[in-house]
């Protein structure tokens, strides 16, 4: 808003100090607009700017000047009225002060369409404190692993943003806090907002305030089901245009193609895949697997590569195994050992096993498996099965080796049964017997065995069907 107050010090001579208030941040725009075209609409581009107006005064030349506001080089309003005052020697002291004051008072901010749409108005208030207090669970990290904490280097510290703060997304965040970067996070629901502030983590509810805090790394950390809702509304342009984007997903195929649809050019898409969660790895990370596909970093610049580097450094740091992967072998490989994990996992948890007093080392496995594998959610598993296109045939080639062996179990269990059932001398008999029966027709001619398919009785052809080649 541009305010014009009368000076108290110059009321008597008609001179007016101008103030401009910055203070909205939707009239700030219009009046960088004003000023910058004030002198060439008002005919005075060739005057020099008046105290508190860069480009000249924005009604033109005054009636009645006064002499401590005139210019020293050129004439105040030259391009209307043409004169040139000279500034008095007494004035000329105040005349510098008044502007040093109102250069001080005064400062014109130019709207960038890469800044926020309230850069302005934070910029213009009193700075305060940060919010985001120091990592609260530094203690209980290093109570509960047998790590002591690493923290980044400060040139490699990230600013990283995670949609979905649920269990899998708390679970990194701690690790990232612990390790010196700045950490953000956006849900839906209001009742993560305590457990953020534990953390250290700012939390947003919102997720267009959430991008408007320009992280470098957003990590989506949503479920598999909802994955596509998310990015399909998520506010990409209100973030930086080379955000890093990665996906932690269990299934990898299909987030690429998502993101390689969705997300535009100018960002960086890196598909990960942590193969462990809150439960597995609870206490260290060392040696556990993780695989990482770097979809589409942008090679040229040097920037965004030491940024993937930095995020990559987060897991290796911690001991992880870092396997470099296709997102397509990743499917192909995880049908063959994560789907089938969880399937016998659920199989056996479905069936309520307990644990007894003689426990064996792989009954304890199996009781650890249905632990790991049901403490997630159903959803997470449906998630494996639907969105991994070897997932099926995995579970029939499952289904097909169930019934093998139970055939297997079977056959041998009715052989032992006919043998109590007959006795040892029966089934010997009855053996032999079958065996003359085999003899026999093995003497007989090749048209009254039938044929060796079918076991059909064949005809003998008539000599009519000889003669005529039938």
């Amino acid at each position: 808003m541009l305010q014009w107050q009368r000076g108290s010090a110059h009321r008597a001579s008609g001179a007016f100090r101008g103030h401009l208030d910055l203070a909205s941040s939707s009239s700030s725009s219009s009046c960088c607009a004003r000023l910058r075209r004030g002198g060439q609409r008002m005919g005075c581009a060739g005057s020099a700017p008046v105290v508190g107006y860069p480009h000249g005064h924005p009604h033109g030349s005054h009636p009645n000047p006064h002499p401590s506001f005139a210019p020293q080089s050129s004439g105040y309003g030259a391009g209307s009225s043409g004169r040139t005052n000279q500034v008095a020697p007494a004035g000329k002291a105040k005349a510098q002060k008044l502007k040093a004051k109102a250069k001080a008072h005064n400062k014109v901010v130019y709207l960038d369409a890469a800044q926020p749409f309230d850069y302005e108005s934070k910029s213009s208030s009193v700075p305060t404190a940060p919010s985001r207090q120091p990592p609260a669970d530094k203690a209980e990290v290093a109570r509960t692993s047998d790590q002591a904490p690493v923290e980044a280097d400060y040139g490699s510290r990230l600013k990283i943003g995670i949609v979905g703060f649920g269990t899998f997304g708390q679970f990194l965040a701690r690790r990232m806090v612990r390790q010196g970067h700045q950490v953000l996070a956006t849900s839906r629901s209001p009742k993560y907002h305590s457990v953020a502030e534990s953390m250290g983590v700012s939390y947003f509810q919102s997720v267009d305030d959430f991008a408007e805090e320009h992280p470098d790394v957003v990590v989506l950390c949503t479920s598999i089901l909802s994955t596509e809702t998310v990015v399909s509304n998520f506010p990409f342009l209100r973030l930086k245009r080379n955000t890093l984007l990665v996906d932690v997903l269990s299934v990898k195929e299909f987030p690429k193609k998502l993101l390689l649809r969705t997300v535009p050019e100018e960002f960086d898409i890196l598909c990960t895949h942590p193969m462990f969660g809150p439960d597995s790895g609870k206490g260290s990370w060392q040696t556990l697997p993780f695989m990482y596909d770097q979809v589409r970093i942008n090679t040229i610049s040097e920037t965004n590569q030491i940024r993937c580097d930095n995020f990559l450094r987060i897991f290796d740091r911690e001991g992880c195994r870092m396997i470099p992967m296709t997102c397509e072998d990743h499917d192909r490989q995880a049908a063959s050992t994560q789907f089938i994990t969880h399937t016998v996992g659920r199989m056996l948890g479905d069936m309520a096993l307990e644990s007894t007093q003689i426990n064996t080392k792989g009954y304890d496995s199996l009781l650890n498996l249905i632990e790991n594998t049901c403490n997630d959610s159903f959803e997470l598993y449906y998630g494996l099965f639907m969105y991994n296109q070897n997932a099926t045939e995995t579970l029939e080639a499952m289904e097909r080796s169930f019934d093998r062996t139970k055939k297997r179990l079977f056959d041998q269990l009715h052989n032992k049964v006919r043998e109590q059932l007959f006795g040892e001398e029966e089934g010997l008999t009855n053996t032999s017997t079958r065996q003359q029966q085999q003899q026999q027709q093995q003497r007989r001619p090749r048209w009254e065995q039938g044929c060796f398919r079918c076991r059909t009785r064949l005809r003998p052809r008539t000599s009519r069907e000889v003669d005529g080649g039938s």
